[in-house]
């Protein structure tokens, strides 16, 4: 494979990665900023293009900034650490600009500058972390001679090896008591000799734990363990209860199977409430330990008040809000609408959306479950009423076909499209195109120092 000497990093592009130019030829590399100057040795070779890994740095970009955290370059996550939180949002406008138009091909008005995150860390409400038996090693640690030490982590999973966990010490994603959290399981789990998960033979005991937090102060521990030994399980969740009492919701599930999904798990409630509690505006909002909840709390509520506003409610409309998740945005927008209809495939959801609902005296609301394409039919909409506002927030893949071709059959008067990947959505709006112009487009920061972006489109049916 070719190898380019002193290379000038020019500009940022998609799915976090930067460009570089040879000969005309685009570069695509992963952990630089424009400016850099590096020498790069190409791992993947097209017609068009090639990917490259960087084996030296001459020069530094002035436009770097220090990253904050000692496990940047190694762990997964907060890859733009180095970029200066401005260019970030500049990027992440463009990259939903760039998705619109060239995947999309349709016509769009200018987007709203995209409103970035008041918090730049610490602001994530959930995080996973993962046990192993074979931490990350670093290159200075392998090539040092020294032995390794304690080779049981618990953290999160190196780029590109399924088997391997970084170790954290502190992450920088999730407010105090986190790191606490997970530091205080890793001690005791260490201090008794218990044996962390190997995803190769699928053994050990010590297999993941998922934390929860809420900003009314709520906090919810899951711990997952891969087998069943109920004294060494029991002692561990006394042990944390003890160590961290501001746990208002502590969770375990003993995962036989060979994947780490918990949907189909029982979790059992070892101490406390089977919920925590969120609020936005005047609302409170029910989160179970299987419930999906935007995972920025404060940035959801500006999403949430942009998608209200996208769907100029009057009052008289019947809103379907399509993949409702825990019927956020259904019970959001229920005050401004006649009636809102919500659609979500996960059942738990669905009991937590109509809690919520509940919880904040809101009547106006109807939830349904199952699969979107088999749920969203001509029957359903017979029954609930023709919809005059859609609302769609889908996963990242988009929404399937036959729920775009639904959609463009009801004709309804608006679509408030919310994304997590401008790319899918550019996909689907190409095929509403036929029917709805886009009228207004603004990208939301729901993750710092990543490469996502949150994009919300406004559809209004042609004339």
């Amino acid at each position: 494979m070719p190898f380019f000497e002193k290379v000038e990093i020019t500009d940022i592009a998609s799915e976090g990665k930067s460009i570089a130019k040879v000969n005309d030829m685009v570069i695509f590399v992963k952990m630089v900023a424009p400016g850099d100057i590096v020498d790069l040795q190409v791992i993947k070779k097209k017609k068009n293009y090639m990917e490259a890994r960087v084996t030296a740095f001459h020069k530094y970009s002035d436009l770097r900034v220090e990253p904050f955290c000692e496990h940047f370059g190694t762990c997964g996550g907060c890859k733009w650490q180095h970029i200066p939180y401005e260019l970030q949002l500049k990027s992440k406008q463009k990259q939903a600009e760039d998705n619109l138009r060239r995947i999309g091909g349709i016509e769009i008005p200018p987007l709203k500058p995209i409103l970035g995150s008041e918090q730049s860390q610490f602001y994530r409400n959930k995080l996973e972390f993962s046990f192993s038996d074979h931490r990350w090693i670093t290159a200075e640690e392998a090539e040092s001679g020294e032995e390794l030490g304690e080779m049981r982590a618990l953290g999160f999973h190196v780029p590109g090896f399924f088997d391997k966990i970084v170790d954290v010490e502190k992450c920088w994603l999730q407010e105090d008591p986190s790191n606490k959290i997970r530091n205080t399981i890793k001690k005791f789990s260490l201090e008794n000799d218990f044996s962390y998960y190997n995803i190769r033979e699928h053994t050990g005991f010590m297999r993941n734990v998922v934390v929860r937090t809420s900003t009314t102060g709520d906090l919810m521990v899951i711990v997952v363990f891969n087998e069943e030994n109920m004294q060494a399980r029991e002692s561990l969740l006394d042990y944390l209860k003890k160590e961290v009492p501001e746990i208002s919701s502590l969770f375990y599930v003993v995962n036989e199977k060979f994947n780490d999904t918990l949907y189909d798990q029982n979790l059992v409630v070892y101490s406390g409430k089977d919920h925590i509690i969120e609020k936005m505006e005047d609302l409170q909002f029910k989160i179970g330990p299987k419930s999906f909840f935007q995972t920025n709390s404060r940035q959801a509520q500006r999403l949430y008040e942009v998608a209200r506003e996208f769907s100029e409610l009057e009052g008289d409309e019947i809103v379907y809000d399509l993949y409702t998740g825990t019927g956020t945005i259904a019970n959001f927008i229920a005050g401004k609408a006649k009636k809102v209809v919500g659609i979500e495939s996960v059942p738990e959801a669905i009991e937590d959306a109509k809690i919520n609902s509940e919880l904040n005296k809101i009547e106006n609301t109807e939830f349904f479950v199952g699969d979107m394409k088999d749920v969203f039919t001509d029957e359903f909409v017979e029954k609930n009423g023709r919809p005059n506002v859609i609302i769609t927030d889908p996963p990242r893949a988009g929404m399937h076909s036959k729920v775009v071709e639904q959609i463009l059959k009801l004709g309804a008067q608006r679509i408030v499209y919310v994304s997590c990947n401008p790319a899918t959505q550019a996909r689907d709006l190409q095929i509403l195109d036929e029917k709805y112009k886009i009228n207004r487009v603004q990208p939301v920061d729901m993750f710092p120092h990543t490469h996502h972006v949150e994009n919300i489109v406004q559809l209004e049916l042609r004339d």
